[in-house]
């Protein structure tokens, strides 16, 4: 079975992971007993307190703490906006190569579990850069400063550029190769997807240690189907 995460750093305070994709961060509100991050540390270090959660389709770097000072010390970082949060994200080509995006983001009232740019919400303030440009998609860099439910998967979407494979916000749930390169299949044949999840990693996370009160940051590369996907673009571009 493939192992949900992957420890980057871990002390007496902090364990920091590289979460895998299709793995829920927290228990599920309507099935606990699905396998989730937090309880995975609990049954590895005792006790685990959650500071912050990716959506489950989305992978890379998180932080849990291990003690309710370090809780506390995280959580305050995280709701003063001290902790410096970026991304990578596959997205359709944005018009300009770099930018802010500043709007507020609500829950849709006509969908549920979706969430829309509306004056009604709360403020969200996303900076983008492309680093990757790979013809009509690119490979995009962001920091965000505010931390809203799906609030990077909204503001790509908001300004034209959503990501590649996102089943609520996206171009498409999957993406196939087939979408971008003529392929032939014999009759038994059955294309296998690319990528399955949003293309959406969560790529550094810089904190204040809660205990030697030291900056830290932590990194993770792009995950394999990511990294896949960004090898087939750019081989169409040679």
């Amino acid at each position: 079975m493939r192992k949900p995460y992957a420890v980057i750093h871990e002390d007496d305070h902090i364990v920091v992971v590289d979460k895998k994709a299709h793995t829920l961060s927290v228990p599920d509100r309507f099935d606990p007993t699905k396998p989730n991050l937090r309880d995975l540390l609990i049954s590895r270090y005792g006790q685990i307190y959650v500071v912050h959660r990716l959506d489950m389709e989305t992978s890379g770097v998180m932080v849990f703490a291990k003690d309710e000072e370090s809780h506390a010390h995280l959580s305050d970082q995280f709701e003063n906006r001290k902790v410096v949060k970026t991304y990578l994200a596959l997205c359709q080509h944005p018009v300009e190569n770099s930018g802010t995006i500043h709007t507020h983001i609500a829950e849709s009232k006509s969908k549920k579990g979706m969430y829309i740019a509306s004056l009604k919400g709360k403020e969200a303030l996303t900076d983008y850069k492309v680093i990757k440009s790979l013809d009509r998609y690119a490979l995009v860099a962001l920091r965000i400063h505010t931390g809203r439910t799906h609030q990077i998967r909204v503001h790509m979407k908001h300004i034209g550029a959503p990501l590649i494979t996102d089943s609520k916000y996206g171009l498409s749930a999957t993406f196939y190769l087939s979408q971008i390169k003529k392929l032939k299949f014999n009759r038994d044949q059955e294309e296998r997807p690319l990528m399955s999840r949003s293309s959406l990693h969560s790529h550094q996370l810089t904190i204040i240690h809660p205990k030697t009160e030291v900056k830290a940051s932590f990194e993770s590369p792009l995950h394999k189907d990511m990294k896949a996907v960004v090898f087939q673009l750019e081989k169409l571009k040679r």
